[in-house]
């Protein structure tokens, strides 16, 4: 058993020398069951010009896995982009990759996460010059308020297959980083802002957000700011009693789909996970592809 256990310890070393130490977020946590599949959710609006959107990602804590609600933060400096966390599997765990803020988005996961983040690249927006245009097709950005858009419907490929596997790996997703994204991860990195960790934590406190709880369907799955010691009161105010947003939600450009939500049968995802496994400590952070105003991940 102890030789099992010093096995499993320098293969996660090794995997822990293969990721960019910048793109840890909390502690490298290795879990033996898989994350729940990523909820449906109608993104909130834009807030202002110059945020950008983080999706929504199932984290670990004591009580296994919580849904972190999808958010708008400002970037931490213009030009630079979001590449999403992802789970992955390996050494027979899945394991935490931390997001990361840098000049272009890296590889996470090929997880379809939506809003701009197909599971490959990001085609929510661009930087144009010091400020961030909004790619209307896929982002709710009210027009009036913000005037940096533009609209790409080539980005949008509707098909009828919806890939809401929230991890890489057997049973999940297969991919693997191309050369682009392999370039990015050698980037200039920064890590999650303060803002985007306190969210985190906050999210981690509400019972409500854990899958244990909720089946893996968050009541609230996204916001409009991050959830600090600032602004916790009010999100508690607004959203504690809101429903979860009907699938394919009306983002004011297209038609909502009125047909209910049932979610797939997850014979793992639910489970109460054993206690996790805790490698070396990594910086705090962390943190859908489809046509705008659905909440569904489409298959690209």
């Amino acid at each position: 058993m102890r030789a099992i256990r010093a096995m499993r310890t320098l293969f996660l070393a090794f995997l822990v020398s293969l990721i960019p130490a910048s793109s840890f977020a909390g502690v490298f946590l290795s879990i033996t069951v898989a994350p729940p599949i990523l909820p449906v959710y109608a993104q909130p609006i834009c807030p202002g010009d110059g945020y950008l959107w983080t999706p929504g990602y199932w984290a670990y804590g004591d009580a296994g896995y919580f849904w972190v609600p999808g958010t708008w933060v400002m970037a931490p400096r213009p030009g630079f982009l979001w590449t999403p966390g992802y789970w992955g599997w390996g050494g027979g765990f899945y394991a935490w990759h931390g997001g990361y803020w840098g000049p272009h988005v890296g590889f996470y996961g090929g997880v379809n996460y939506g809003y701009g983040y197909g599971g490959v690249g990001f085609y929510g927006g661009r930087w144009d010059g010091g400020h961030f245009s909004y790619n209307t097709a896929v982002m709710h950005v009210n027009t009036t308020v913000v005037h940096n858009t533009y609209i790409d419907n080539t980005v949008i490929h509707n098909t009828t297959v919806i890939n809401r596997t929230s991890f890489n790996g057997p049973g999940g997703i297969n991919a693997r980083p191309a050369a682009q994204e392999q370039a990015a991860m050698r980037e200039q990195h920064i890590q999650p802002t303060s803002e985007q960790m306190s969210h985190e934590n906050f999210a981690s406190t509400n019972r409500a957000n854990f899958a244990s709880v909720n089946g893996g369907r968050p009541a609230t799955a996204a916001v409009s700011h991050p959830m600090t010691s600032a602004n916790v009161a009010a999100h508690n105010t607004a959203y504690n009693n809101n429903s979860r947003p009907a699938y394919n939600s009306n983002n004011g450009s297209h038609p909502a789909n009125t047909n209910a939500y049932k979610a797939p049968v997850n014979n793992n995802a639910y489970k109460a996970p054993p206690a996790p496994h805790y490698s070396e400590p990594k910086a705090p952070s962390q943190p859908h592809n489809e046509p705008h105003g659905g909440g569904e991940h489409e298959r690209r």
